[in-house]
């Protein structure tokens, strides 16, 4: 991959603008080996002219995004003139779909074990699921899927097409290993309760999620639950995290 390519990767994927030295820090041992006897000065001035080279490129007509400076850091950004066409395309999105860790939990069972009855959930959770099922139903996250042959008939669940674009998956073959995905969640819940251990505040407000089905009290009372942290499952690309303000 040219270096040209590294960077412009770099920049696109970060939320924040990244600086020049963090930039050189991700590709300096790439430029040294590229080219024998250059020192960090040198590979530092290649990288500081492959940034102008790429600003110069999304600077024309052809390009609806660009490369622009921002607070002493880089990071790419759609052009004033597309303001009102991408304000648009913003207000056409579905908004973020908030789920408790119950809901979650629920969800991934489903994911991995499809087609799956509300026992089967329930034995693997070690909780009643029952309230939760409607949850995700009134989401379309979720859909029946026929009834499993036997004693009771009881009902199977699956994923749905709602569910595969709100988490970015071609199909369910592109989940994560359950691992990965206990590792995510973990990660995920650390960052919301963080803050709020940090304060030693007030306890956690119990935020209801949008006007959907209440769930069943029989879930377990741990203290994450019990601090009932919000995941947004919104996965489609976030238009704010890349677009520019338009000039006054």
């Amino acid at each position: 991959m040219s270096l040209k390519a590294k960077i412009e990767a770099i920049v696109y994927a970060a939320e924040m603008p990244v600086t020049l030295e963090q930039i050189f820090q991700l590709v300096k041992d790439s430029v040294v080996a590229e080219q024998e006897g250059m020192d960090e000065a040198g590979a530092k001035s290649r990288v500081r002219a492959t940034l102008e080279e790429l600003a110069a490129e999304y600077g024309t007509s052809e390009h609806g995004i660009e490369l622009r400076q921002v607070a002493g850091g880089y990071r790419m950004s759609t052009k004033p003139e597309q303001h009102d066409m991408v304000r648009a395309f913003a207000k056409s999105l579905k908004p973020p779909i908030r789920l408790s860790l119950p809901a979650l939990e629920t969800l991934a069972v489903i994911a991995y074990k499809q087609p799956v009855t509300v026992p089967e959930i329930s034995e693997i959770r070690g909780v009643d699921s029952g309230g939760v099922i409607a949850t995700l139903l009134d989401r379309k996250l979720i859909t029946t899927a026929g009834r499993k042959a036997v004693i009771g008939r009881p009902i199977l669940y699956k994923t749905t097409r709602e569910f595969l674009m709100r988490f970015g998956l071609k199909d369910v073959n592109e989940l994560p290993s359950m691992e990965e995905f206990e590792k995510l969640v973990a990660e995920s819940f650390q960052s919301d309760l963080l803050p709020a251990a940090e304060k030693g505040a007030a306890p956690a407000e119990n935020h209801q999620l949008d006007q959907g089905p209440s769930e069943p009290s029989t879930e377990p009372t741990s203290a994450v639950s019990d601090e009932t942290a919000e995941i947004e499952a919104f996965s489609e690309e976030s238009v704010h995290a890349h677009t520019g303000t338009p000039e006054k």
